[in-house]
């Protein structure tokens, strides 16, 4: 009997591309002014994404648009998000048995802090053109940057899995 070996680096293949936007615009916004400009239906997603910090637990809003006619996969996802916690703090004094919240930034990927939102194109090797899609966003108002990030240059990899 022959014996046939699969090695998982014959499945990891990334198939998308990440497209970095840095904006003040609202999200809804934004999604309205990319659905308009590159053709697209973004819709608020009932799943965002969720991850655990040290501070706590926050999740990332996410817009979604899977085209069934060439089976393409648009996710607009938000970068940074606010996680609020509570210490209780007990002494015998004034402000004994009191609550102190503090508030800090999460990133989903914290290697581009300065990112705002990230567009994920999945599925999508040879039909989309990365260039294109950037030159077309650039041209919203609102936006002050856009550029195509390489996989390999992302180290949290694993976040963008959902």
């Amino acid at each position: 009997m022959a014996v046939h070996r699969v090695n998982i680096e014959e499945f990891e293949e990334d198939d998308y591309h990440i497209i970095a936007i840095h904006t003040s615009l609202e999200d809804y916004r934004l999604a309205y002014f990319l659905n308009r400009d590159l053709n697209i239906c973004l819709g608020k997603s009932k799943h965002d994404i969720s991850s655990e910090v040290k501070e706590g637990e926050t999740s990332f809003i996410r817009f979604t648009y899977e085209d069934q006619e060439k089976i393409i996969k648009w996710d607009l996802i938000q970068n940074k998000n606010v996680v609020i916690g509570s210490v209780n703090i007990k002494s015998q004094d004034l402000f004994s048995d009191s609550k102190n919240s503090f508030s800090s930034l999460a990133y989903l990927l914290p290697e581009f802090k300065k990112v705002d939102y990230f567009l994920k194109i999945g599925n999508a090797e040879k039909e989309i053109n990365t260039l294109e899609i950037v030159s077309k966003i650039n041209t919203i108002d609102g936006i002050n940057m856009v550029y195509s990030i390489a996989i390999d240059k992302i180290k949290s990899k694993n976040n963008l899995i959902f």
